[in-house]
């Protein structure tokens, strides 16, 4: 439980550093300026967000436990890893980012939609998948895109300026294709 927890918190951690959420996050904050309201509005979406998507993991996971499926959730795992070494951008059309509805529905809305079909989602999946637990995967992804958006919402502007995320890119592509590659390994029988 710990190791999927841990786990689940540096993947998506990782990942997100140099997402398009990221992005919108440090977006977001420039324009609302409201950094409390914009990091409930992450929380509550990517909670919604990503308990879906731990449920669904681990739904396809239980209803196929066949060796293919385990070897598809490995390769999904280095398929990530080439996927996050392509940098995001923010489509231009986010112009329309404030709303009627304040910081917290702009940013909960935003964060939950754009989050769709993300790297980090379809993380989440393979992680419940592995994993096997919802709640677990759930909550660790959850704080690992709180520990990558919470400093961009805070320090936005500086943040982009001081961090490499050609490197931070290449870090979370590396810890998807070991766990890809370990995965793998696992279902090979090269560690027994």
């Amino acid at each position: 439980m710990t190791e999927a927890f841990l786990t689940s918190t540096a993947v998506v951690a990782l990942a997100e550093i140099g997402d398009k959420t990221m992005l919108l996050a440090i977006v977001l904050a420039a324009r609302l300026r409201a950094p409390w309201a914009i990091l409930a509005g992450i929380f509550a979406a990517t909670i919604a967000n990503h308990a879906l998507a731990a449920l669904v993991g681990q739904q396809v996971a239980g209803l196929l436990e066949a060796p293919w499926f385990r070897i598809a959730v490995a390769l999904g795992f280095v398929a990530m890893a080439a996927w996050t070494l392509v940098p995001d951008k923010l489509d231009e059309d986010e112009e329309s980012v404030r709303s009627a509805g304040g910081a917290f529905l702009t940013t909960l809305v935003s964060f939950f939609l754009v989050e769709m079909g993300d790297k980090t989602q379809i993380a989440t999946i393979a992680l419940a998948a592995h994993y096997q637990s919802i709640v677990t995967v759930a909550a660790g992804t959850t704080l690992g895109m709180m520990l990558a958006n919470g400093p961009a919402v805070f320090l936005g502007e500086a943040i982009e300026r001081r961090l490499s995320m050609k490197l931070t890119r290449t870090l979370a592509a590396l810890l998807f294709l070991v766990l890809g590659l370990w995965q793998l390994a696992e279902i090979l029988g090269w560690f027994t």
